[in-house]
């Protein structure tokens, strides 16, 4: 049984038209399956839990990297549930897609669904971040990226600006510019695989379980979801110079090689801040206080991914 759940936010007709190919495409295969339809903001999360709780081991997310992240976190929060068993497939409908760019996992419905029927199954990393709040602690799991600084207030304009611009690529561009003149850097230390780092002057962060985010910027080219590690980049303060130097190279994955940016390779980062400080995880903005844990789950769960992928 495969359990599918979509999120039909970018548009009716298409979300009738892609439907319908959909289930045509399953029942010429007499493949049983089972479909619910998000409703509301964290809905994707409930339905995920809801759908592996009742022993679906097979679950297809018809939606964006936000839809599939709320699901992930369904997943992952399921009890009495082994989640390496369990099967995720990717249909893109959001504007970014970068965890299926990553895969190669193309935003026609038409060749994702093909990808989703003929692909193979792959064990993959899943990142977690836990967080303190009353002396409780939470946690919050993320599939592609989480980030701080300047990467979660670029998150943040892009909520916003597209009511005003639409959904495009060239929304987190103009987003991005926005959060740069905006944003003021704070004092941190960092904790590296029990390896205490301190003095430094957060700019940006972005902790890459896949290496894409905002769009297709490639943040950390080396970032690989089957390697049980993540990579991160950690940027001080740059100078305007600095900033219109890095501009050119967003998408070519040579952000890493320039001086203002730090490297790094962890399976647990910690990040202690003096304040209040958010966080965006797969685009979702997270309003919470550190210190915050952010630790690789290895092989935690399976993707469903075109064979020339694997």
């Amino acid at each position: 049984m495969i359990g599918i759940i979509i999120n039909p936010k970018s548009g009716k007709k298409a979300f009738r038209r892609q439907r319908y190919y959909l289930f045509k495409q399953l029942r010429k295969l007499d493949l049983d399956f089972t479909f619910r339809v998000t409703k509301y903001a964290n809905h994707a999360c409930e339905l995920a839990r809801e759908l592996v709780e009742s022993g679906i081991r097979d679950v297809l997310i018809v939606g964006g990297d936000g839809t599939l992240s709320e699901a992930i976190n369904g997943i992952m929060t399921a009890k009495g549930v082994d989640t390496r068993e369990v099967r995720i497939g990717l249909v893109p409908r959001g504007t970014g897609n970068d965890w299926g760019r990553y895969w190669g996992i193309d935003k026609d419905h038409k060749k994702s669904i093909k990808y989703y029927l003929n692909g193979v199954a792959q064990p993959i990393d899943i990142g977690k971040v836990e967080l303190s709040r009353n002396g409780e602690v939470h946690r919050h799991y993320f599939i592609n990226s989480v980030g701080f600084g300047v990467d979660c207030l670029t998150c943040q304009m892009t909520h916003v600006l597209k009511y005003y611009l639409g959904s495009h690529r060239l929304l987190y561009a103009f987003a991005l510019l926005f959060a740069i003149a905006k944003h003021k850097s704070l004092k941190m230390s960092l904790k590296i695989d029990g390896e205490t780092e301190s003095g430094w002057n957060l700019f940006t962060m972005n902790i890459g379980n896949g290496c894409y985010s905002g769009g297709g910027i490639k943040q950390n080219p080396k970032a690989d979801p089957t390697d049980g590690v993540f990579h991160a980049m950690f940027a001080e303060k740059p100078t305007f110079k600095q900033v219109l130097k890095a501009i050119p190279h967003m998408f070519d994955g040579k952000l890493e090689l320039l001086p203002f940016i730090h490297n790094i390779v962890g399976k647990e980062i910690e990040l202690q801040t003096p304040k209040y400080l958010a966080f965006e995880a797969d685009g979702i903005v997270v309003e919470a206080c550190g210190p915050y844990k952010v630790s690789v789950i290895p092989s935690a769960l399976q993707m469903i991914v075109p064979p020339e992928s694997h």
